[in-house]
Protein backbone atom coordinates (compact mmCIF):
# COMPACT_ATOMS: atom_id res chain seq x y z
CA UNK A 1 0.00 0.00 0.00
CA UNK A 2 1.20 3.72 -0.94
CA UNK A 3 1.10 6.13 1.70
CA UNK A 4 0.69 9.89 0.88
CA UNK A 5 3.68 12.54 2.49
CA UNK A 6 0.16 13.70 4.89
CA UNK A 7 -0.65 10.54 6.28
CA UNK A 8 3.08 9.79 7.26
CA UNK A 9 3.14 13.39 9.01
CA UNK A 10 -0.49 13.38 10.72
CA UNK A 11 0.58 9.98 12.27
CA UNK A 12 4.47 11.40 14.00
CA UNK A 13 2.32 14.90 14.55
CA UNK A 14 1.29 14.93 18.40
CA UNK A 15 -2.14 15.74 19.28
CA UNK A 16 -2.64 19.14 19.27
CA UNK A 17 -4.48 19.13 22.76
CA UNK A 18 -1.01 18.19 23.73
CA UNK A 19 0.60 21.34 22.51
CA UNK A 20 -1.81 23.40 23.43
CA UNK A 21 -0.95 22.13 27.10
CA UNK A 22 2.85 23.00 26.73
CA UNK A 23 2.04 26.67 27.73
CA UNK A 24 2.97 28.98 30.76
CA UNK A 25 1.11 31.36 32.72
CA UNK A 26 -0.92 34.21 31.84
CA UNK A 27 1.46 35.83 34.86
CA UNK A 28 3.43 38.11 32.23
CA UNK A 29 0.95 39.99 30.48
CA UNK A 30 0.63 42.65 33.09
CA UNK A 31 -3.31 42.62 33.37
CA UNK A 32 -3.62 41.70 29.37
CA UNK A 33 -5.87 38.78 28.91
CA UNK A 34 -5.37 36.29 25.70
CA UNK A 35 -8.35 34.84 24.05
CA UNK A 36 -6.06 31.84 23.71
CA UNK A 37 -3.45 31.24 26.51
CA UNK A 38 -1.86 28.10 24.96
CA UNK A 39 -0.34 30.83 22.68
CA UNK A 40 2.06 32.11 25.08
CA UNK A 41 4.82 29.43 25.52
CA UNK A 42 8.05 29.00 27.66
CA UNK A 43 9.52 25.93 26.30
CA UNK A 44 11.39 25.98 22.85
CA UNK A 45 10.02 23.56 19.72
CA UNK A 46 12.29 20.95 18.16
CA UNK A 47 10.94 18.59 15.88
CA UNK A 48 7.40 19.03 16.53
CA UNK A 49 7.73 18.91 20.12
CA UNK A 50 7.69 22.07 23.09
CA UNK A 51 11.10 21.26 24.92
CA UNK A 52 13.27 22.39 27.72
CA UNK A 53 17.18 22.65 27.36
CA UNK A 54 18.95 19.76 28.16
CA UNK A 55 20.65 21.41 31.01
CA UNK A 56 17.16 22.64 32.65
CA UNK A 57 18.27 26.07 32.53
CA UNK A 58 15.91 28.87 31.65
CA UNK A 59 15.98 32.72 31.42
CA UNK A 60 13.74 35.19 32.34
CA UNK A 61 12.09 38.02 29.85
CA UNK A 62 11.59 40.94 30.72
CA UNK A 63 8.72 43.61 29.30
CA UNK A 64 11.05 46.73 28.19
CA UNK A 65 7.86 49.05 28.98
CA UNK A 66 7.15 48.42 32.98
CA UNK A 67 10.60 46.32 33.76
CA UNK A 68 8.58 43.60 34.69
CA UNK A 69 9.31 39.55 33.81
CA UNK A 70 6.90 38.57 31.49
CA UNK A 71 8.13 34.54 31.62
CA UNK A 72 11.09 32.39 31.31
CA UNK A 73 12.21 30.23 28.41
CA UNK A 74 15.05 27.63 27.77
CA UNK A 75 18.31 28.83 27.55
CA UNK A 76 19.41 26.29 25.59
CA UNK A 77 22.96 25.99 23.67
CA UNK A 78 25.04 24.11 20.76
CA UNK A 79 23.64 20.69 22.67
CA UNK A 80 20.47 21.59 22.42
CA UNK A 81 21.23 23.50 18.79
CA UNK A 82 22.41 20.06 17.20
CA UNK A 83 19.75 18.57 17.97
CA UNK A 84 17.32 20.97 16.21
CA UNK A 85 19.49 20.82 13.13
CA UNK A 86 19.42 16.99 13.15
CA UNK A 87 15.85 17.23 13.23
CA UNK A 88 15.28 19.79 10.67
CA UNK A 89 17.96 17.39 8.69
CA UNK A 90 15.91 14.16 8.77
CA UNK A 91 12.64 16.21 8.20
CA UNK A 92 14.29 17.80 5.13
CA UNK A 93 14.67 14.31 3.51
CA UNK A 94 10.87 14.09 2.72
CA UNK A 95 9.58 17.73 2.80
CA UNK A 96 11.97 18.27 0.14
CA UNK A 97 9.91 16.11 -2.05
CA UNK A 98 6.33 17.44 -1.21
CA UNK A 99 4.57 18.78 -4.03
CA UNK A 100 4.64 22.79 -4.46
CA UNK A 101 0.28 22.46 -3.72
CA UNK A 102 0.99 20.63 -0.55
CA UNK A 103 3.64 23.42 0.87
CA UNK A 104 1.47 26.71 -0.13
CA UNK A 105 -1.69 24.86 1.30
CA UNK A 106 0.68 24.30 4.91
CA UNK A 107 1.40 28.11 4.68
CA UNK A 108 -1.88 29.36 3.42
CA UNK A 109 -3.11 27.96 7.04
CA UNK A 110 -0.31 29.24 8.52
CA UNK A 111 -1.30 32.35 7.60
CA UNK A 112 -4.97 31.95 8.25
CA UNK A 113 -4.15 30.96 11.79
CA UNK A 114 -2.15 34.49 12.19
CA UNK A 115 -4.91 35.75 11.45
CA UNK A 116 -7.32 34.65 13.47
CA UNK A 117 -5.44 34.93 16.61
CA UNK A 118 -3.99 38.23 15.40
CA UNK A 119 -4.98 40.13 18.72
CA UNK A 120 -3.56 38.04 21.05
CA UNK A 121 -0.34 37.93 19.08
CA UNK A 122 0.24 41.74 19.22
CA UNK A 123 -0.52 41.78 22.53
CA UNK A 124 2.54 39.07 23.35
CA UNK A 125 4.55 41.54 20.45
CA UNK A 126 3.66 44.57 22.61
CA UNK A 127 4.43 43.31 25.86
CA UNK A 128 8.12 42.04 25.17
CA UNK A 129 9.29 44.42 21.95
CA UNK A 130 7.46 47.27 23.73
CA UNK A 131 6.01 48.58 20.51
CA UNK A 132 2.46 50.26 20.57
CA UNK A 133 -0.44 47.74 20.34
CA UNK A 134 -1.19 49.63 16.86
CA UNK A 135 2.10 48.97 15.79
CA UNK A 136 2.04 45.59 16.40
CA UNK A 137 -1.36 44.59 14.85
CA UNK A 138 0.76 47.10 11.79
CA UNK A 139 3.64 44.23 11.93
CA UNK A 140 1.36 41.00 12.60
CA UNK A 141 -0.29 42.02 9.24
CA UNK A 142 2.85 42.91 7.40
CA UNK A 143 4.16 39.26 8.94
CA UNK A 144 1.20 37.56 7.72
CA UNK A 145 1.43 38.74 4.56
CA UNK A 146 4.83 37.39 3.76
CA UNK A 147 3.42 33.62 4.73
CA UNK A 148 0.23 34.07 1.97
CA UNK A 149 2.18 35.59 -0.67
CA UNK A 150 4.93 32.69 -0.64
CA UNK A 151 2.08 30.23 -0.30
CA UNK A 152 1.37 31.36 -4.08
CA UNK A 153 5.22 31.51 -4.99
CA UNK A 154 5.48 27.89 -4.13
CA UNK A 155 3.51 27.45 -7.31
CA UNK A 156 5.43 29.27 -9.34
CA UNK A 157 9.07 27.89 -8.81
CA UNK A 158 9.78 27.21 -12.30
CA UNK A 159 12.63 25.57 -14.32
CA UNK A 160 13.87 25.93 -18.06
CA UNK A 161 14.31 24.33 -21.10
CA UNK A 162 17.09 25.46 -23.21
CA UNK A 163 17.30 25.44 -26.70
CA UNK A 164 20.76 23.28 -27.32
CA UNK A 165 23.04 24.07 -30.06
CA UNK A 166 23.53 20.43 -31.01
CA UNK A 167 21.38 17.55 -32.39
CA UNK A 168 20.06 14.55 -30.49
CA UNK A 169 20.12 16.32 -26.90
CA UNK A 170 17.97 18.24 -24.49
CA UNK A 171 19.16 21.04 -21.90
CA UNK A 172 16.97 21.58 -18.60
CA UNK A 173 17.27 23.72 -15.46
CA UNK A 174 15.81 22.50 -12.62
CA UNK A 175 15.36 24.34 -9.27
CA UNK A 176 15.81 22.55 -6.28
CA UNK A 177 15.73 23.19 -2.58
CA UNK A 178 19.05 23.45 -1.08
CA UNK A 179 18.53 22.03 2.43
CA UNK A 180 18.54 23.08 6.23
CA UNK A 181 18.09 27.03 6.28
CA UNK A 182 19.32 28.60 9.50
CA UNK A 183 17.82 31.81 10.77
CA UNK A 184 19.09 34.42 13.27
CA UNK A 185 16.35 37.05 13.33
CA UNK A 186 16.39 40.55 15.58
CA UNK A 187 14.38 41.40 18.41
CA UNK A 188 12.58 45.06 16.87
CA UNK A 189 10.67 42.84 13.93
CA UNK A 190 10.13 39.60 16.00
CA UNK A 191 7.00 38.20 14.20
CA UNK A 192 7.58 39.48 10.45
CA UNK A 193 11.62 38.93 10.31
CA UNK A 194 10.86 35.31 10.50
CA UNK A 195 7.73 34.97 8.20
CA UNK A 196 10.05 36.79 5.71
CA UNK A 197 12.37 34.25 5.95
CA UNK A 198 10.47 30.81 6.81
CA UNK A 199 7.71 31.51 4.22
CA UNK A 200 10.44 31.70 1.43
CA UNK A 201 12.39 28.68 2.82
CA UNK A 202 9.15 26.35 3.32
CA UNK A 203 7.97 27.44 0.28
CA UNK A 204 11.00 26.20 -1.62
CA UNK A 205 11.05 22.92 0.14
CA UNK A 206 13.73 23.74 2.86
CA UNK A 207 13.31 22.96 6.46
CA UNK A 208 14.96 25.33 8.90
CA UNK A 209 16.41 26.14 12.75
CA UNK A 210 15.84 29.60 14.03
CA UNK A 211 17.06 31.35 16.76
CA UNK A 212 15.38 34.27 17.94
CA UNK A 213 16.72 37.34 20.18
CA UNK A 214 16.56 36.50 23.49
CA UNK A 215 14.37 40.13 23.99
CA UNK A 216 11.75 38.85 22.53
CA UNK A 217 11.10 34.76 22.10
CA UNK A 218 8.10 34.46 23.01
CA UNK A 219 6.56 35.87 19.72
CA UNK A 220 8.61 33.53 17.55
CA UNK A 221 7.62 30.59 19.90
CA UNK A 222 3.52 31.49 19.38
CA UNK A 223 4.81 31.39 15.66
CA UNK A 224 6.22 27.95 16.38
CA UNK A 225 2.34 27.07 17.92
CA UNK A 226 0.64 28.15 15.09
CA UNK A 227 2.69 26.08 12.29
CA UNK A 228 1.92 22.97 14.34
CA UNK A 229 -1.52 23.77 14.24
CA UNK A 230 -1.00 24.52 10.70
CA UNK A 231 0.13 21.00 9.67
CA UNK A 232 3.96 21.88 9.33
CA UNK A 233 5.67 18.44 10.46
CA UNK A 234 7.71 17.71 12.68
CA UNK A 235 11.23 19.03 12.58
CA UNK A 236 10.15 21.17 9.06
CA UNK A 237 10.55 24.31 11.96
CA UNK A 238 12.69 24.44 15.32
CA UNK A 239 12.81 27.23 17.37
CA UNK A 240 15.62 27.34 20.01
CA UNK A 241 16.08 29.85 22.81
CA UNK A 242 19.28 31.22 24.13
CA UNK A 243 20.74 33.71 25.99
CA UNK A 244 23.12 36.56 24.80
CA UNK A 245 26.38 34.47 25.68
CA UNK A 246 25.46 31.58 24.74
CA UNK A 247 24.44 33.14 21.00
CA UNK A 248 28.00 33.35 19.15
CA UNK A 249 28.59 29.74 20.09
CA UNK A 250 25.39 29.15 18.89
CA UNK A 251 25.51 31.04 15.65
CA UNK A 252 28.81 29.40 14.95
CA UNK A 253 27.63 26.24 14.81
CA UNK A 254 24.41 27.32 12.56
CA UNK A 255 27.25 28.78 10.54
CA UNK A 256 30.01 25.38 10.34
CA UNK A 257 27.50 22.51 10.68
CA UNK A 258 27.56 20.67 7.86
CA UNK A 259 24.06 19.64 7.92
CA UNK A 260 23.01 23.49 7.10
CA UNK A 261 22.75 24.59 3.64
CA UNK A 262 22.09 28.23 3.84
CA UNK A 263 22.04 31.12 6.97
CA UNK A 264 19.69 33.74 6.38
CA UNK A 265 20.23 36.74 8.79
CA UNK A 266 18.83 40.24 9.99
CA UNK A 267 20.64 42.43 12.41
CA UNK A 268 24.12 44.72 12.89
CA UNK A 269 26.69 44.85 10.24
CA UNK A 270 29.41 43.65 12.91
CA UNK A 271 27.81 40.35 14.02
CA UNK A 272 26.94 40.44 9.85
CA UNK A 273 30.57 40.24 9.18
CA UNK A 274 31.68 37.86 11.66
CA UNK A 275 29.08 34.99 10.10
CA UNK A 276 29.76 35.74 6.07
CA UNK A 277 33.44 34.78 7.74
CA UNK A 278 32.42 31.87 9.49
CA UNK A 279 29.51 30.37 6.90
CA UNK A 280 33.27 30.98 4.35
CA UNK A 281 34.45 28.23 5.80
CA UNK A 282 32.23 25.59 4.54
CA UNK A 283 30.95 28.26 1.31
CA UNK A 284 27.88 28.39 2.36
CA UNK A 285 24.48 30.50 1.01
CA UNK A 286 24.58 33.20 3.49
CA UNK A 287 21.65 36.53 3.19
CA UNK A 288 22.44 39.35 5.02
CA UNK A 289 20.20 42.10 6.15
CA UNK A 290 21.87 44.32 8.26
CA UNK A 291 22.01 48.33 9.29
CA UNK A 292 21.76 51.49 7.19
CA UNK A 293 22.28 54.79 7.54
CA UNK A 294 19.34 56.28 5.70
CA UNK A 295 18.97 59.32 4.40
CA UNK A 296 15.84 61.25 3.94
CA UNK A 297 15.99 64.01 1.42
CA UNK A 298 13.22 66.98 1.58
CA UNK A 299 13.82 68.87 -1.52
CA UNK A 300 11.92 72.90 -2.68
CA UNK A 301 9.32 71.06 -4.94
CA UNK A 302 8.38 68.62 -2.13
CA UNK A 303 5.05 69.07 -0.60
CA UNK A 304 5.10 69.63 3.10
CA UNK A 305 2.35 67.80 4.39
CA UNK A 306 3.29 64.90 2.68
CA UNK A 307 7.22 65.04 3.62
CA UNK A 308 6.32 65.60 7.00
CA UNK A 309 4.15 62.47 7.26
CA UNK A 310 6.43 60.58 5.87
CA UNK A 311 9.10 61.35 8.09
CA UNK A 312 6.99 60.45 11.27
CA UNK A 313 6.17 57.08 9.55
CA UNK A 314 9.72 56.70 8.65
CA UNK A 315 11.46 57.70 11.40
CA UNK A 316 8.99 56.67 14.60
CA UNK A 317 8.04 53.12 14.05
CA UNK A 318 8.85 51.45 16.77
CA UNK A 319 10.48 54.20 18.61
CA UNK A 320 13.15 54.57 15.98
CA UNK A 321 14.14 51.51 16.06
CA UNK A 322 14.25 49.94 12.47
CA UNK A 323 17.13 49.04 9.85
CA UNK A 324 15.43 51.68 7.22
CA UNK A 325 14.29 54.11 9.61
CA UNK A 326 15.49 57.51 8.34
CA UNK A 327 18.88 58.21 9.95
CA UNK A 328 19.93 61.70 8.25
CA UNK A 329 17.44 64.45 7.12
CA UNK A 330 18.55 66.98 4.30
CA UNK A 331 16.43 69.37 3.91
CA UNK A 332 16.77 72.19 0.90
CA UNK A 333 17.54 75.09 2.38
CA UNK A 334 14.20 77.12 0.92
CA UNK A 335 11.57 75.04 2.63
CA UNK A 336 14.03 74.45 5.86
CA UNK A 337 12.12 76.59 7.63
CA UNK A 338 8.70 75.32 7.19
CA UNK A 339 9.57 72.07 7.10
CA UNK A 340 11.29 72.16 10.76
CA UNK A 341 8.44 73.79 12.03
CA UNK A 342 6.07 71.55 10.69
CA UNK A 343 7.80 68.62 12.04
CA UNK A 344 8.42 69.55 15.64
CA UNK A 345 4.83 70.24 15.73
CA UNK A 346 4.03 66.74 14.62
CA UNK A 347 6.89 65.43 16.67
CA UNK A 348 5.30 67.49 19.99
CA UNK A 349 1.96 65.57 19.19
CA UNK A 350 3.36 62.41 19.89
CA UNK A 351 2.70 60.33 23.20
CA UNK A 352 4.86 58.48 24.60
CA UNK A 353 4.36 55.59 27.37
CA UNK A 354 3.30 52.05 27.45
CA UNK A 355 2.41 50.44 24.30
CA UNK A 356 -0.41 48.36 26.05
CA UNK A 357 -2.23 51.67 26.43
CA UNK A 358 -4.70 53.79 24.60
CA UNK A 359 -3.21 56.57 21.95
CA UNK A 360 0.66 55.69 22.86
CA UNK A 361 2.61 55.96 19.57
CA UNK A 362 6.06 55.94 21.13
CA UNK A 363 7.19 52.58 23.30
CA UNK A 364 10.29 52.23 25.09
CA UNK A 365 13.51 51.04 23.90
CA UNK A 366 14.76 47.60 24.01
CA UNK A 367 16.79 47.90 26.79
CA UNK A 368 19.74 49.34 28.74
CA UNK A 369 22.29 49.24 26.27
CA UNK A 370 20.25 50.25 23.56
CA UNK A 371 19.08 52.98 25.92
CA UNK A 372 23.04 54.34 26.68
CA UNK A 373 23.71 54.42 23.04
CA UNK A 374 21.09 56.52 21.81
CA UNK A 375 21.98 58.67 24.95
CA UNK A 376 25.46 58.95 24.14
CA UNK A 377 25.03 59.58 20.38
CA UNK A 378 22.87 62.62 21.49
CA UNK A 379 24.85 64.23 24.06
CA UNK A 380 28.01 63.89 21.89
CA UNK A 381 26.40 65.69 19.04
CA UNK A 382 25.44 67.92 21.54
CA UNK A 383 28.91 68.67 22.44
CA UNK A 384 30.21 68.81 19.44
CA UNK A 385 27.75 71.93 18.20
CA UNK A 386 24.42 70.44 17.74
CA UNK A 387 21.44 71.89 18.88
CA UNK A 388 18.41 70.29 20.48
CA UNK A 389 14.97 71.63 19.39
CA UNK A 390 13.10 69.73 21.41
CA UNK A 391 13.26 66.51 23.61
CA UNK A 392 17.48 65.46 23.93
CA UNK A 393 16.99 63.13 26.89
CA UNK A 394 15.46 60.17 28.96
CA UNK A 395 11.44 60.43 28.94
CA UNK A 396 9.80 60.70 32.46
CA UNK A 397 7.86 57.47 31.43
CA UNK A 398 10.29 54.75 32.36
CA UNK A 399 13.76 53.81 32.24
CA UNK A 400 14.05 52.82 29.02
CA UNK A 401 11.97 56.07 27.40
CA UNK A 402 13.92 58.42 25.78
CA UNK A 403 12.19 61.40 24.31
CA UNK A 404 11.23 62.25 20.67
CA UNK A 405 14.18 64.54 20.01
CA UNK A 406 14.75 67.06 17.17
CA UNK A 407 18.57 68.20 16.65
CA UNK A 408 19.48 70.59 14.06
CA UNK A 409 23.12 72.50 13.29
CA UNK A 410 24.11 69.18 12.74
CA UNK A 411 26.86 67.73 10.18
CA UNK A 412 27.59 64.74 8.76
CA UNK A 413 30.37 63.86 11.42
CA UNK A 414 28.43 64.06 14.33
CA UNK A 415 28.04 60.70 15.89
CA UNK A 416 23.58 60.95 15.37
CA UNK A 417 24.55 60.90 11.79
CA UNK A 418 27.71 59.17 11.20
CA UNK A 419 26.01 56.35 12.90
CA UNK A 420 22.91 54.28 13.23
CA UNK A 421 20.89 55.87 16.11
CA UNK A 422 18.21 53.00 16.29
CA UNK A 423 15.91 55.76 18.43
CA UNK A 424 13.66 58.51 18.36
CA UNK A 425 15.76 60.96 17.14
CA UNK A 426 15.68 62.98 14.45
CA UNK A 427 18.69 64.84 13.27
CA UNK A 428 18.21 67.95 10.57
CA UNK A 429 21.11 69.27 8.25
CA UNK A 430 20.57 71.93 5.34
CA UNK A 431 21.89 71.19 2.18
CA UNK A 432 21.65 74.12 -1.28
CA UNK A 433 21.62 71.98 -4.29
CA UNK A 434 20.58 68.40 -5.47
CA UNK A 435 24.31 67.52 -6.14
CA UNK A 436 25.28 68.52 -2.54
CA UNK A 437 22.49 66.16 -0.95
CA UNK A 438 23.11 62.67 -2.88
CA UNK A 439 26.89 63.77 -2.17
CA UNK A 440 26.07 63.38 1.41
CA UNK A 441 23.27 60.83 1.20
CA UNK A 442 25.99 58.43 -0.26
CA UNK A 443 28.89 59.08 1.96
CA UNK A 444 28.02 56.09 3.92
CA UNK A 445 29.76 52.75 4.22
CA UNK A 446 26.46 51.37 4.51
CA UNK A 447 23.85 51.58 1.58
CA UNK A 448 20.17 50.06 2.85
CA UNK A 449 17.68 52.29 2.41
CA UNK A 450 16.78 55.85 1.37
CA UNK A 451 14.13 58.37 1.15
CA UNK A 452 13.34 61.89 -0.65
CA UNK A 453 10.68 64.24 -1.59
CA UNK A 454 10.40 65.94 -4.69
CA UNK A 455 7.44 67.09 -6.90
CA UNK A 456 9.65 67.25 -9.87
CA UNK A 457 9.74 64.36 -12.47
CA UNK A 458 12.51 64.65 -13.52
CA UNK A 459 14.88 65.04 -10.41
CA UNK A 460 13.03 61.93 -8.92
CA UNK A 461 14.25 59.77 -12.14
CA UNK A 462 17.93 61.35 -11.53
CA UNK A 463 17.93 61.11 -7.60
CA UNK A 464 16.44 57.98 -7.51
CA UNK A 465 19.11 56.42 -9.87
CA UNK A 466 22.06 58.02 -7.98
CA UNK A 467 21.59 57.20 -4.62
CA UNK A 468 23.75 54.12 -3.58
CA UNK A 469 20.95 51.72 -1.91
CA UNK A 470 19.28 48.92 -2.37
CA UNK A 471 15.60 50.20 -1.46
CA UNK A 472 14.24 53.62 -2.20
CA UNK A 473 11.43 55.87 -0.99
CA UNK A 474 9.69 58.48 -2.90
CA UNK A 475 7.26 60.69 -1.26
CA UNK A 476 6.57 57.66 0.83
CA UNK A 477 8.16 56.56 4.01
CA UNK A 478 6.70 52.95 4.33
CA UNK A 479 8.33 50.75 1.93
CA UNK A 480 8.11 47.58 3.19
CA UNK A 481 6.10 44.71 1.74
CA UNK A 482 5.80 41.19 0.67
CA UNK A 483 5.96 41.93 -2.85
CA UNK A 484 8.90 44.11 -3.18
CA UNK A 485 12.69 42.56 -3.03
CA UNK A 486 13.87 43.99 0.50
CA UNK A 487 17.67 44.41 0.94
CA UNK A 488 21.01 46.64 0.42
CA UNK A 489 24.21 46.93 -0.81
CA UNK A 490 27.50 47.97 0.20
CA UNK A 491 27.83 46.71 3.78
CA UNK A 492 24.02 46.73 4.63
CA UNK A 493 24.09 43.49 3.26
CA UNK A 494 23.74 40.51 0.58
CA UNK A 495 20.65 39.35 -1.33
CA UNK A 496 16.78 40.19 -1.17
CA UNK A 497 14.10 39.23 1.41
CA UNK A 498 10.53 39.35 -0.21
CA UNK A 499 9.06 39.17 -3.31
CA UNK A 500 9.64 36.44 -5.94
CA UNK A 501 13.35 37.07 -5.57
CA UNK A 502 13.41 36.20 -2.24
CA UNK A 503 13.09 32.54 -2.80
CA UNK A 504 16.81 32.75 -4.27
CA UNK A 505 18.69 31.77 -1.15
CA UNK A 506 16.49 28.47 -1.07
CA UNK A 507 16.94 27.44 -4.28
CA UNK A 508 19.92 25.63 -6.22
CA UNK A 509 19.91 25.69 -10.34
CA UNK A 510 20.44 22.38 -11.44
CA UNK A 511 21.54 21.39 -14.64
CA UNK A 512 20.47 18.48 -17.10
CA UNK A 513 22.08 17.72 -20.09
CA UNK A 514 20.47 14.45 -22.35
CA UNK A 515 22.34 13.29 -24.80
CA UNK A 516 21.94 10.76 -27.59
CA UNK A 517 18.19 11.33 -28.16
CA UNK A 518 17.85 10.50 -31.71
CA UNK A 519 14.24 12.33 -31.30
Amino acid sequence: MTLSYTSIVLKSVPSKMSIRRAMTTMAGLHGKTLQQPWLLKNQAFINGKFVGAKSGKTFEVVNPASGKVIGSVPAMNTSDAEEAVAAAHTAFQSWRNTTAKERSSVLRRWFNLMEEHKEDLAVIMTVEAGKPLAEARGELGYGGSFLEFFAEEAKRIQGEVLQPMLPNREMLLLRQPVGVAGFITPWNFPNAMITRKAGAALAAGCSCVLKPAEDTPFSALALAALAHEAGVPPGVFNVITSLKTDAAAVGNLLCTSPHIAVISFTGSTGVGKILYEQCAQGVKKLGLELGGNAPFIVFNSARLDVAVNALMVAKFRNAGQACISANRVLVQSDIYDRFLAAVKTAMEALRVGDGLLEGITVGPLINRPQMNKVSTLVSESVSQGATVLLGGGPHTAGELFYQPTLLTDVTSEMPCCATEVFGPVVSVMKFDTEEEAVRIANDCKTGLAGYFMSQDVSQVWRVARQLEVGMVGINEGLISAAEAAFGGIKESGLGREGSSHGLDDYLETKYLCIGNTHL
